[in-house]
């Protein structure tokens, strides 16, 4: 399956740890040039996946990257007997038409793989707000692309809108672009494995009724909307956790309009688990997960910040006054 916006590895883990017994492989693609999801991928649980977690980082995975995305999974194919499935996460920013038309333009990928399913993942919370959102001329809509080529779509955070005929109304206006895929409320996306694995939904004839040209137009290229970009920093350290969330607070005051999507993977001083925060313009959480920090595995902080005119130079800025200083400010005594 190929799942789109917040939620997303929420539901990976989920799906990772049902009671089907199944292994997979995993590609991931991010948006940022630093990779965030791996580090949150449920450790218990990498039995149930290929013996290699596979990442494909650094571009659109529907334009730049499209290419690594066919030639991966040829190369997994030489490993077939060794898991039951593919799941291709990608980024929210994503449009899945290319994605899905690599199983069946490409000869190889047709005779060794069959496309499922494709889920989208909709934070109830700000789904309007990003389906309003204007594009310059000839810039599609992602979340829009998102939904009405979806099989399944999934409306999370339902908790966030807990009015019925709101609900009912963020409905409504999925079904106006696509009538026909099944929509499942769910929280933190938690939903059955059954309705999303070995469910044969992907149906090309519904396709190409509203894209007639998704078998022949191959070279059309996704534009992206130029204004949308991504900051990413890596480091290795601690950071400060009462500064961090300061300083977040003041970021989405004044710049929450503008933040589709932040999210990071830190390293706290004296804490033995990964510290995870994200965000949706002014909705942001952060807290002590479940997931350990490997033996071996160097402490760090990750970050990525996905949103429309960003400042670079300010949001590393901001991050990096937060990291533990690597030496006392003041003597002992």
């Amino acid at each position: 399956p190929q799942t789109t916006t917040l939620g997303k590895t929420t539901l990976l883990n989920h799906l990772l740890t049902g009671d089907h017994g199944m292994r997979f492989a995993i590609i991931e693609n991010e948006f940022g040039d630093v990779g965030i999801d791996e580090k949150i991928i449920n450790q218990n649980m990498k039995e149930k996946i290929d013996e290699e977690l596979i990442e494909v980082m650094n571009g659109c995975i529907c334009c730049t990257v499209r290419g690594d995305l066919v030639e991966t999974l040829k190369k997994m194919a030489k490993r077939v007997q060794n898991f039951d499935g593919v799941i291709i996460e990608t980024t929210g920013l994503a449009d899945p038409a290319p994605v899905a038309q690599t199983f069946f333009v490409d000869e190889d990928i047709a005779r060794l793989y069959s496309l499922d399913c494709i889920t989208a993942v909709c934070d109830a919370k700000t789904l309007v707000e990003r389906l309003d959102d204007e594009k310059p001329e000839g810039v599609e809509n992602e979340a829009v692309e998102q939904i009405a080529f979806a099989d399944k779509i999934l409306l999370n955070k339902i908790d966030l809108v807990p009015e019925e005929e709101a609900l009912a109304a963020i409905e409504a206006r999925i079904k106006v672009i696509n009538s026909d895929a099944p929509i499942i409320r769910c929280t933190n996306s938690v939903v059955d494995w059954k309705e999303l694995i070995g469910v044969g939904a992907f149906d090309i004839d519904r396709v190409i009724a509203f894209e007639p040209e998704f078998l022949t137009d191959l070279d059309a290229e996704h534009m992206h909307d130029e204004r949308v970009s991504s900051v990413s920093v890596k480091f290795e350290g601690e950071l400060l956790i009462t500064g961090l969330e300061m300083w977040i607070d003041d970021l989405m005051r004044s710049k929450g309009a503008d933040l589709f999507r932040y999210k990071g993977v830190m390293a706290v001083r004296g804490e033995p688990t990964k510290y995870i925060f994200q965000g949706v313009g002014m909705l942001f959480s952060g807290e002590q997960s479940q997931f350990q920090w490997g033996a071996d595995e160097a402490r760090e902080c990750r970050f990525v910040f996905i949103g429309r005119n960003l400042n670079k130079k300010e949001l590393i800025d901001g991050i990096m006054a937060c990291k533990v200083p690597d030496v006392l400010r003041f003597k002992v005594g």
